[in-house]
């Protein structure tokens, strides 16, 4: 029983290890981890709710290898995650950047809110108002008694 539960343990612990095939694991134990830390912020653009660090999926693959590629080039993290995002847009992002587009899409559901709860609340007062309307006065009380009288 003991060895079945450390086999499931090991099983287990091991499958984000499947992502990776050994040709793509950089030497340079530096480059790696930058890599790895790069990978885990980009998006799969075939599983869509996983990184590339996670998917097995061939693009994700290329784009693992495409990461690695930039970094032995020379470029600095923001520089391949800026070419990563020229090619495939700011949807490969698992995070995406605070910029004006994000600000509209954030903020359009909470400006819809308060635009709809301002409408309802100018309607219901102006219902109210109406609802209450004006007294009548005493001729006007006088006219319609005569006519419901003039009625019978």
């Amino acid at each position: 029983m003991r060895n079945a539960a450390l086999f499931f343990v090991i099983l287990f612990t091991a499958l984000p290890a499947f992502a990776f095939n050994p040709d793509e694991v950089l030497a340079d134990k530096a480059l790696e981890a930058r890599a790895r830390a790069l990978t885990v912020q980009l998006r799969c653009m075939v599983c869509q709710n996983q990184s590339i660090d996670d998917s097995n999926a061939e693009l994700a693959r290329d784009l693992r290898v495409l990461v690695r590629e930039r970094l032995t080039q020379g470029d600095s993290d923001e520089a391949v995650i800026n070419y990563v995002v020229s090619r495939y847009g700011e949807f490969v992002l698992l995070k995406p950047r605070f910029s004006t587009r994000t600000i509209a899409l954030w903020g359009a559901p909470i400006a819809l809110i308060l635009i709809g709860a301002t409408a309802i609340f100018v309607f219901a007062r102006r219902r109210v108002a109406v609802s209450e309307g004006q007294k009548l006065t005493v001729d006007e009380e006088a006219r319609i008694r005569d006519l419901l009288d003039g009625g019978k």
